[in-house]
């Protein structure tokens, strides 16, 4: 059981898989880790050396932003898109795609559920209508 950055890697899988269960981590980056380290890409976790785990600590640590700095570092810049008032961070203040994606209808995720405004169901409507003929009907006729 190898454990990289907090990572627990699992043992039964590829080592260049393993590596991408990191954040920040993908395909590419792994393999790369690998071939600098020399390691063979098809090696399971289970039957790495502790040399083997060091070595591939160090390459990626000094050469890859990873886990919790990448994350911080990646808030930081929102945070200071936030404090210029950028157009960017004005879109990011307000919950809103960032990235020039059209709103109007789509954009679901960021704006979240669907909320209905002015415009009502037949049945609704009928249901209101009739509780206004008999709530007129009820009425005395002032004169």
């Amino acid at each position: 059981m190898a454990r990289l950055f907090g990572i627990i890697l699992p043992d039964n899988k590829r080592i260049e898989y393993a590596l991408t269960l990191l954040y920040g981590l993908g395909w590419t980056t792994s393999g790369k880790v690998l071939t600098t380290a020399g390691i063979d890409k098809n090696r399971k976790v289970k039957d790495l050396t502790e040399e083997e785990v060091k070595k591939i600590t160090l390459i990626i640590d000094k050469e890859y932003k990873v886990e919790g700095d990448l994350k911080e570092n990646i808030n930081e810049n929102i945070k200071r898109l936030k404090e210029i008032s950028s157009y960017r961070g004005i879109r990011h203040i307000r919950g809103l795609p960032v990235r020039g994606q059209r709103t109007r209808s789509n954009a679901r995720t960021k704006r979240g559920k669907r909320k209905t405004v002015g415009a009502l169901r037949k049945e609704v409507w009928a249901k209101m209508e009739q509780g206004k003929t008999s709530a007129e009907a009820a009425k005395p006729a002032a004169k």
